[in-house]
């Protein structure tokens, strides 16, 4: 049985979400025993922050009941700020392949969980994010998130970094994303796009 006291983390906050935002964005730094995640509303000049928090699933049973949470917790997100996009983290090549596997697995639910709302996903590698939000590549999980503050106007800094992390994916969605342009980022508007572009995950 899955029980939502499980999935949502005492460190969330929201912000006041205004109504005049031209478009909202969710990312997600998928993870299986800690994610994160961050939504922010884009305004006319400006961009704000409207969610962010943790999904912690270290008290899930085992690991399907990790992704049953990842993706009801996705969905309950989605249903709630009702963003128009999705920015994942995607995985990066590690050296213990079972991790990079249950990594890919959780990224995996949380698109699914968006494609299943019909909202568009969109990739990003690790170095992009970091690039685009900092500068540098392989700046520290702390310069990301001191990067995150000043560019929201935060007043202080969130605790958790799988937070900022996910809201530097959304930041680094509005910087990179232009509709009509190419991209080097993997991008799927519906499962069909999905299916199309990967039929070797599909049995």
């Amino acid at each position: 049985m899955y029980y939502l006291s499980l999935v949502w983390s005492t460190f969330a906050f929201s912000v006041a979400k205004d109504n005049n935002y031209k478009k909202i964005i969710l990312g997600i730094d998928p993870g299986t025993n800690i994610a994160g995640y961050g939504i922010i509303g884009i305004g006319k000049n400006n961009m704000e922050l409207i969610s962010m928090g943790i999904f912690d699933l270290r008290k899930e049973a085992n690991h399907a009941m990790k992704l049953q949470a990842i993706f009801e917790k996705c969905t309950q997100l989605i249903d709630t700020y009702l963003p128009d996009e999705v920015a994942l983290e995607a995985p990066f090549m590690g050296k213990n392949p079972q991790s990079m596997l249950k990594l890919g697995r959780a990224q995996g639910v949380s698109m699914a969980a968006a494609l299943n709302r019909n909202l568009p996903v969109f990739e990003y590698a690790p170095k992009r994010v970091k690039q685009s939000v900092t500068g540098n590549g392989n700046a520290s999980k702390e310069q990301v998130a001191g990067m995150v503050q000043a560019l929201l106007k935060l007043e202080k800094n969130h605790s958790k970094l799988d937070a900022t992390d996910a809201v530097a994916v959304a930041i680094c969605h509005h910087f990179m994303y232009k509709p009509g342009a190419s991209t080097s980022s993997e991008s799927y508007g519906s499962w069909k796009s999905f299916v199309s572009k990967n039929p070797d995950k599909i049995k």
